[in-house]
């Protein structure tokens, strides 16, 4: 006889969401976490980077008050208050998850988890913190153990967390770096670069491929590099870090741009150059499973070829985003409910956020990506300036851009740089999941003033037919 319906290894936006699709659909279920309650994003990624770049945002407006008629005295931040906010937004999510769980009827059990051949699937063995081992059988069981930054130790890539930092040292510092260099420019990255630069760190980027934001549209990317360096970033793409020598209070870094190898001294280095699934210490070589390239291969479904064991998750293929890993969850659970109605997870509708200043936003196909599959595409664009709220917001620098299909008017990409962005983006994820087409958009009311219009005006400059500019 089973412990549990199903056991959920890992409780970030995968496994938490997964526990309480299950629970709801009659499951017995149980999570095990080894740490806080909400995973990496609630505790250490999406949500507290939220929260520092909130008070970012807050600093910025200050600064330039005057722009909107508001007198301010001295502007100035308090770095402790910054980062205690952070944290304390980040418990209080964890809080409401062991609410969730508890509301749920969905056991938590406390502890690092390994798996082994079972019955039906795999049996888990939990072992607590004062090395208390307990083992527990379940008619199946997902693997949500998330992923961890990567690092390249054999170049000096490779944190200390005192000089050279991943995400998590860079949400909790002491100080402010006189000088930050940021290797990598993804979301992660951008990020922190934003943050950084705007509480006066001297941030320099370093991109090994030839441009920023390497998952986004060329064109994006290009207007969103023009913003960053205009705020004073120093970026530099087509160059890489061949190696990071720390001090007593500084790391020299071997930076080669352009052919030209060159050593410069920072205080603090952040390492945004990826992620490496946790697929260590799980027992997967018990049950016959191999990571390939530092991640798990599954189905559409969440299958991994066990019978019984499913992954989703950073764990299994990117894009490696939390709403991601949540949607694969129900998907999963409702497979393995039983359910008729679910349908295998669809990379090409996951919208990518990053929320830097400006902030980009994006949804399937790049212009690049669509002609590089042979379709016949027109694009429409339409920027910010023209848009009467940006204006009003003082937010005039953007751009939205629409890629479709010239044949079909399927919508075959969206992406945005500029205010609210990944607030907008929604909108056109609803139009690829419903399959709108150009001409459902175009004869769609958008309210009046919002930076919403900009999206109308996009598509409708695909047919030449924008209104304002």
């Amino acid at each position: 006889m089973s412990d549990f319906d199903l056991i959920i290894i890992g409780s970030g936006p995968g496994g938490y969401v997964g526990a309480i699709r299950a629970s709801q659909l009659g499951m017995k279920t149980a999570i095990v976490e080894k740490e806080s309650l909400g995973g990496i994003c609630l505790n250490w990624g999406c949500i507290p980077t939220k929260a520092l770049l909130r008070s970012a945002e807050v600093l910025h407006l200050a600064k330039n008050a005057k722009k909107f008629g508001v007198k301010i005295g001295l502007v100035d931040f308090d770095l402790e208050a910054v980062v205690k906010r952070s944290r304390g937004v980040a418990s209080q999510l964890s809080k409401g998850v062991n609410h969730l769980m508890k509301k749920n009827k969905i056991t938590v059990l406390k502890g690092a988890a390994d798996i082994e051949p079972g019955k039906s699937a795999p049996k888990v063995n939990v072992t607590a913190a004062n090395g208390e081992k307990t083992s527990y059988q379940a008619k199946n069981v997902i693997l949500a153990t998330g992923a961890r930054a990567r690092s390249i130790p054999s170049i000096g890539l490779e944190p200390d967390g005192k000089l050279i930092w991943t995400y998590r040292e860079a949400m909790v510092p002491d100080a402010t770096p006189k000088r930050l260099l940021v290797i990598g420019s993804g979301a992660i990255g951008i990020e922190f670069a934003s943050f950084y630069n705007e509480l006066g760190s001297d941030v320099t980027v370093v991109e090994a491929v030839e441009r920023i934001l390497p998952a986004e549209d060329a064109e994006i990317a290009a207007f969103a590099r023009k913003d960053f360096e205009k705020q004073g970033i120093t970026i530099h793409t087509g160059a890489k870090v061949s190696g990071l020598q720390p001090g007593s209070d500084s790391v020299e870094a071997t930076i080669s741009v352009d052919g030209v190898t060159k050593t410069e001294i920072f205080d603090r280095v952040i390492l945004a150059i990826g992620i490496v699934g946790n697929t260590e210490g799980i027992g997967l070589e018990k049950v016959g499973l191999e990571a390939d390239r530092g991640h798990l291969n599954v189905d559409g479904f969440g299958r991994t070829g066990v019978p019984g064991l499913f992954a989703i998750g950073d764990l299994t293929g990117g894009p490696w985003l939390a709403h991601k890993a949540s949607h694969e969850a129900i998907i999963c659970v409702e497979g393995i409910a039983g359910s008729n109605h679910s349908h295998p997870f669809d990379a090409s509708n996951v919208p990518g956020c990053t929320y830097s200043h400006p902030q980009v936003a994006s949804v399937g196909l790049t212009e690049e990506r669509a002609q590089q599959l042979g379709r016949p595409i027109k694009v429409g664009q339409f920027p910010f300036v023209g848009n009467g709220k940006a204006i009003a917001l003082g937010a005039g620098d953007g751009l939205v851009k629409t890629i479709f299909d010239a044949e079909t008017g399927e919508l075959l990409g969206a992406h945005m740089v500029g205010a609210e962005v990944t607030e907008l983006i929604q909108g056109y994820v609803i139009a690829r999941q419903g399959e709108l087409t150009e001409q459902d958009l175009m004869e769609t009311i958008f309210p009046h003033p919002t930076l919403s219009e900009m999206m109308h005006e996009s598509v409708l400059a695909a047919e030449g037919r924008a209104l304002h500019i």
